[in-house]
This record gives structure tokens, sequence and C-alpha cells, in this order.
């Protein structure tokens, strides 16, 4: 057994150590969490602190990798018992991270294929996330407790896979002594999830997953996802299915479906010109979160409204616009870009000066034709799909992809490269197309 092995399996069992919480209360489980702190300060050398050190551990001669891992799990454990957030989050979310840590480094001995690590580390993860939380409830609910895990069980594997899913996606972005960071984000967003309810039954959870990994694998099997791109698309499908409904999710996955071909569109032209996307053109996390983050926010929205937890009881409608016109955003530029980065002459938007292709800011008519098709491609599907978007609101969606475009390329010939990266400025473009569609239904509502 290698050395990350062993530590793995060390973290898995300190993970474990969270049901003394539902099992014996939140002083057992902080008397435990202590003992486990000062023991990580007296050990300093020897075969113990082998055992438990991380690499950057040796440095300093302290176990500050163990230690920061259990202060990030009696951190949770204080919201767990302070705030809304359940005990069943917390103590899933510590066995979703510390067992799925455990699978991805078992795989790493047998492979090197990155995908399989990524897979390992989900399925463990996912799986363990829902057995704390069964076991959770088994503890604390007595004799309810086969009732209270079937009814929850549905909720259970969303917060699961939708967990595992951040997390592996954290740790691809971070390194693997981040996981007290991996922890705490995975358990405020499990936390935010479960207070969304999701009414979804179980096999509409299972087939949500299996259609958002389907086609996240096939976006990184054509090579127009990296692996977190990949991720980071699944966990943004899910969230939109469960938490929308398939329209979003046809809207969203449009995009990213017509968005990523369009990078390999005369790809080897691009590269000559030096305007192609990197990795042959598979889009990473920060690229699909700079174009979808305000068009999941929007979904997060719309949930929360749907569950009341907005105040002033926001109408659901204006949500799904704003999701709508942020997509049109992100479709419009991205065709904007892809395809009219290959013509001639591209113009600085400001000035209307001929500039090099790929220079911030430079469009061409042949780009923005593309963008005003990618807007009403967006805009069609909503009509299509969602009975609220009439033939106005079609308008209004297409406007505001349009709006969103010029705002694009505006923030791309004054800030980018100086103020503002590529992933800012798509993430302001799609958020003034979000408001501008919201605005304009609500300007519509109030005055037409």
């Amino acid at each position: 057994m290698t050395a990350p092995v062993r530590r793995a399996s060390v973290f898995a069992v300190v993970c474990t150590l969270t049901l003394a919480v539902p099992l014996g209360g939140p002083v057992v489980g902080a008397a435990i969490a202590a003992v486990v702190i000062l023991g990580a300060l007296a050990v300093t050398d020897g075969p113990l602190f082998d055992l438990l050190a991380y690499p950057s551990d040796y440095e300093d001669g302290r176990l500050y990798g163990l230690i920061t891992f259990v202060l990030a799990a009696v951190a949770l454990g204080l919201i767990a018992v302070t705030t809304s957030m359940s005990i069943t989050v917390f103590v899933g979310t510590a066995l979703l991270v510390g067992y799925g840590n455990l699978a991805a480094q078992l795989a790493r001995r047998r492979t090197d294929h990155d995908v399989v690590i990524v897979t390992a580390f989900c399925l463990v993860a996912a799986t363990a996330g829902v057995a704390g939380q069964a076991i959770t409830h088994v503890l604390t609910d007595g004799a309810g407790a086969l009732e209270s895990v079937t009814s929850t069980l549905p909720v259970m594997l969303f917060l699961g896979a939708g967990g595992a899913l951040l997390a592996a996606l954290l740790r691809d972005v971070l390194l693997s002594q981040d996981d007290p960071i991996v922890m705490l984000s995975v358990g405020l967003l499990c936390w935010l999830l479960a207070e969304l309810e999701p009414t979804h039954n179980l096999l509409a959870i299972v087939a949500a997953l299996a259609v958002t990994i389907a086609l996240g694998y096939a976006s990184y099997a054509l090579e127009t996802a990296s692996i977190a791109g990949m991720l980071t698309g699944i966990l943004l499908g899910l969230l939109t299915i469960v938490l929308g409904g398939y329209g979003w999710f046809v809207v969203l996955i449009s995009f990213f479906a017509i968005g990523g071909l369009s990078s390999k569109f005369r790809y080897e032209q691009k590269t000559t010109l030096g305007v192609a996307e990197d990795n042959n053109g598979a889009r990473g996390s920060g690229n699909v979160l700079g174009n979808a983050a305000v068009a999941i926010v929007a979904v997060l929205g719309y949930a929360s409204s749907s569950a009341t937890l907005f105040p002033g009881d926001p109408d659901p409608t204006l949500f799904l616009f704003a999701f709508a016109g942020s997509v049109s955003t992100a479709m419009s530029d991205t065709l904007s870009s892809e395809i009219g980065s290959v013509f001639d002459t591209p113009r600085l938007i400001t000035t209307l000066e001929p500039v090099e292709p790929g220079t911030d800011g430079g469009v061409t008519w042949q780009g923005e034709v593309a963008g005003i098709v990618g807007a009403t491609v967006v805009a069609g599907i909503s009509y299509v799909l969602f009975p609220e978007v009439t033939a106005i609101g079609a308008g209004i969606i297409v406007a505001a992809g349009i709006v969103g475009m010029t705002v694009d390329s505006l923030l791309g010939a004054t800030l980018e490269g100086r103020v503002l990266g590529n992933q800012g400025v798509n993430f302001l473009a799609t958020l003034s197309g979000a408001i501008v569609c919201a605005l304009l239904v609500l300007s519509f509502a109030v005055f037409g």
C-alpha cells in the first residue's frame, strides 16, 4: 500500500468519526475532534507522522494537512448544529470527501487515465455521501428511520451526486491538499440544494444523472471539453434539470453543443491566426462557468422563488427570462467570436479601425450575423419549450443576446487584459444579457 493510499485511508476513518455527532451528540463529536487535533499537534516525526503527512507538512514538521482537514469538519459541524443545515448533510459531506479521496488514490495505483480516476472518485464519493445521510437518519429517527430513508432517498441521491461532482471539480482545479476547502464548499452547496426542497422521485433523479453524464462524457470524447469542463457541464446540467426542468436543460445544452462545435470551425485556420482555443478547442471549467454561471444563478433563483425562500415572492418567470437572456448572450458571443475570427479585417468596436485578428473587441460583420443567428436559435427553442415565452418574449431574448454580445465586445476593447480576464468579460456580458431580458419582460408586463 502506497503512502497516499495509507494517508487517504486514515483520513477516511477520520471522516467516519463524524457519525459520533448523530450517535452521541455535538459534544461527543467536538471531544473526538479535539483529541485528533491535539494528537496531530503532538506528532512531529516518526512512522505515524510519515503515515499522515502531506509532502508540504515535512517543511514545517507539523501535520497541518490533517489539522486543517479536521478544523474544516468542525466548522461544517458547527454550521449544522447552529443553523438550518441538517446533520445528515454534514455527515454525508464528510464521508463523501473522505471515501472519494480514498477511491481516487486506489484507482491511481492501477491507472493514470484521468477519466477513470475521476469516475472512481465520483462513484464512491456519491455512494458514501448517500450512505452517510442514510446512516444518520437511522441513528436519529429511531422507529421511523426506514420510512425517513425511503422518502428522502431521491434528495439524498441528488445531494450525493451533486456534492461528488463539485468535489471532483474542485480537486481537479485545486490541489489534493485543499480538501478542507473542498469539504466546506461541498457542504455549503448541499445545504443550499437541500433548502430548495427538490420534489423529483428517484427515477427522475437517476434519469437526470444518466442524461447529463452521457452528454458530459460525449463532450469530452469529442474534445469539446476538458475533464474540468466535463465535470462542470455535468454538474450544471444536473442542477438545471432537477431545479428547473428538461426545457431549461435543452436551452443550456444547446449552447454547450453548438458553442463547442463552433470552436472546431476552421480550427487549423484559427491556429494559424493565433485565435484558436487552447487544448484543441476543449473548453475548461473557467470557460464553462464564465458563460453559464449567470444561467445557473437564474435556475437557483427560480427554484428559490418556487420554494418561497426569496422575500417579496418574486415572479419565477423573471428568472426564466434572465436564464434565457444569459444563454442567448453566451451563444451569440461564442458564435460571433468563433465564426467571425476566421474572416479578415476585423474592426475595433469602439473606433471601427481595422485591427489584427484576435484583438479583444475586434468584430466582423460575419461574426455579428452569426451572433444574431445564435441568439435567434436560443429564442426559438425557448419559444417552443416554454408557454411563458410568447412571440414578443422571443424577440426580447434575441435583443438581450445582441445587447450582451455587444457588451462583451465593448468590455473586450476597453477593459479586457487590463482590468478583466476573458472569463470575467464573459460573466459580465451574460449578466448584462440576463438583466436586460428580465427588465424588458418586466417593462412589457407593467406598461404593455
